[in-house]
């Protein structure tokens, strides 16, 4: 093991300002969902440049109400990247439904659009496209289907000028403390559809609506004070972006002329910089080494195929191809130069 310090894999960014937001929440006594709730919604709205924001308890529970509230249920089947956060197809499953898993482009992490096409059935309703660590999805070349997009990673990215969280029927966002903006648990659904906006406020509340519960729903309420640390994080969103752009700039200097590719985007997006992953050859290897070194790593995501509640769809080797390459660095604001120098270096190392 390194004698230096460990460098962090994330480093939450927040601070005086945030704690100052979350005191003054704890004076009111209202620790649950209360004005601050509609506050950090209206500032989310405004980030993905639609009419409505409903937040929620988690990344995951804003995908499942936004299947839930787009009816999709029993013998219908959605579009799913096979290389993912496994909440993605989970969602689809646990309304009934069967996640079709589609393969995706090993360096773009996108969805592989022929093959979208191909899988589609007469039973398809709907495909989540996922902006997977911030990089834009190229939407426009999915089926023509009711698109939902996992922008879980992607607040603040941008696919040809258009904001991620805004280019769907619905956007589905997370406040992971690995995210660019973090409540520590949270997520959200943006949609400019005000319908879909009011049936994902009734299933986040039991399915209450003007004093009666129509149909049943769920607690996916997101509290008050965990909004208040998420307002300020809004507002300092293209502050926390630009600074994550900086780094990776930062990583792409240094890593230049090593066998190690590196992340990008479509000319004309804005990457949101969720994390900072390359593809690199013995990806297990290289992740044993830098951990030996004091520097926490992470593999990308998974290849749901290869997880047992998703095994039984076929070969798909983009995602095998992603999921053995993918390797997520230290990418936080609080990282300093010296730190990106000892992961440059412990990667040339580790690659060479």
């Amino acid at each position: 093991m390194s004698g230096q310090p460990t460098v962090r894999l994330g480093w939450p960014d927040v601070g005086a300002v945030e704690a100052a937001e979350i005191a003054a929440v704890l004076e009111t006594g209202m620790l649950t969902m209360g004005p601050k709730v509609a506050e950090f919604e209206a500032g989310l709205a405004a980030a993905c440049g639609v009419e409505h924001a409903v937040a929620v308890s988690s990344g995951t529970a804003a995908l499942h109400l936004a299947v839930l509230a787009l009816g999709i249920g029993p013998g219908d089947e959605v579009l799913v990247p096979a290389y993912t956060f496994p909440a993605t197809a989970n969602v689809v499953a646990l309304v009934g439904a069967r996640p079709v898993l589609v393969d995706v482009d090993p360096d773009t992490f996108d969805l592989d659009p022929e093959r979208a096409h191909a899988a589609v059935t007469p039973r398809t309703r709907a495909v989540i496209a996922v902006h997977l660590f911030g990089r834009p999805a190229r939407l426009e070349q999915l089926p023509d289907l009711p698109v939902l997009e996992d922008a879980a990673g992607a607040l603040g990215a941008e696919r040809q000028g258009r904001r991620c969280g805004g280019l769907g029927i619905a956007g589905c966002l997370s406040f992971h403390p690995r995210k660019i903006v973090t409540t520590g648990e949270g997520g959200a659904v943006t949609t400019a559809d005000g319908d879909l906006a009011g049936r994902v406020r009734e299933l986040r509340h039991h399915g209450w609506r003007d004093g009666d519960m129509p149909a049943p729903g769920l607690n996916y309420r997101l509290p008050d004070v965990l909004c208040a640390l998420g307002i300020p994080q809004v507002q300092r969103l293209e502050e926390l972006r630009a600074r994550r752009e900086q780094l990776a700039a930062g990583y792409a200097e240094r890593l230049a002329g090593l066998p190690v590719g590196l992340p990008g985007v479509d000319e004309g997006d804005r990457h949101g910089w969720q994390a900072y992953v390359v593809r690199v050859d013995r990806r297990d290897d290289v992740l044993a080494a830098l951990r030996a070194a004091g520097i926490e790593a992470q593999i990308g995501t998974y290849a749901l195929h290869r997880l047992g509640a998703y095994r039984d769809q076929g070969g798909f080797p983009g995602a095998d191809s992603a999921y053995e390459r993918a390797l997520a660095l230290p990418f936080h604001t609080r990282l300093r130069d010296a730190e990106l120098d000892r992961v440059a270096e412990a990667l040339a190392a580790a690659t060479a």
